[in-house]
């Protein structure tokens, strides 16, 4: 199945920017769907985006609508959340999560998961 880590986390003041980025390997074919998620302390699971990767199509989260991005460099294997305009609420542990086939948004419809990685905004 596939293996995913993580890196890229860290922390910026309110308005900053980071760049996330999800290794991938051990897996074969196109035909998946990778996702983001987030969870800060005592919240629930949140999903944040997905992208297929048979047509590249992603989709978000009404709460990062036009302030994040996600895209999947296939020569790399590696799968990127640009995040901009970071606001406090979007402190939170992010994961990257793989499965094959269809998008989900529900995070127990993936079986494989990176670490995680903490993003953490000031004010």
């Amino acid at each position: 199945q596939v293996q995913l880590q993580e890196s890229g986390g860290g922390s910026v003041q309110a308005g900053g920017s980071l760049r996330l980025s999800c290794a991938a390997s051990g897996y074969s074919g196109s035909r998946y769907c990778m996702a983001w998620f987030r969870q800060a302390p005592g919240k629930e699971r949140e999903w944040v985006a997905t992208i297929y990767t048979v047509n590249g199509i992603a989709y978000y989260a009404d709460s990062v609508k036009g302030r994040f991005s996600t895209s999947r460099d296939n020569a790399k294997n590696t799968l990127y959340l640009q995040m901009n305009s970071l606001k406090p609420d979007d402190t939170a542990l992010y994961y990257c999560a793989a499965r094959g086939g269809y998008c989900s948004t529900s995070s127990r419809t993936f079986p494989n998961w990176g670490q995680g990685t903490q993003v953490t905004v000031s004010s």
